[in-house]
């Protein structure tokens, strides 16, 4: 199970995250995203802890608290969407050849 922390300065590392989780209990992993074209942080992480027990002590504490001059979202990260492909997924139809036009 994960953390998502959302509302993150752009100057946060995963070491200023890891301290901050890190008082409540054992840090696993931390993630911070990077946007692909300029390399800068998206605003948002995930950090792992050892337990469900340290997580649920971390996200109820640091929920709405005020880090880095900015409130964090913290919640229990939901599992990625399947996005179905590189052009937004799914046979969604539209152009191209209709087999039933005849």
């Amino acid at each position: 199970m994960s953390i998502y922390v959302g509302n993150l300065s752009y100057e946060v590392t995963q070491d200023t995250l890891t301290a901050v989780f890190a008082e409540y209990g054992s840090v696993k992993r931390v993630q911070l995203p990077t946007d692909r074209e300029t390399g800068r942080l998206r605003g948002f992480g995930f950090v792992e802890m050892s337990t469900d027990e340290e997580e649920t002590s971390a996200i109820e504490a640091l929920d709405g608290a005020e880090w880095m001059g900015r409130d964090l979202k913290v919640n229990k990260a939901k599992p990625r969407e399947d996005r179905g492909g590189s052009f937004g997924g799914g046979n969604r139809g539209g152009g191209g050849y209709n087999r039933n036009r005849y």
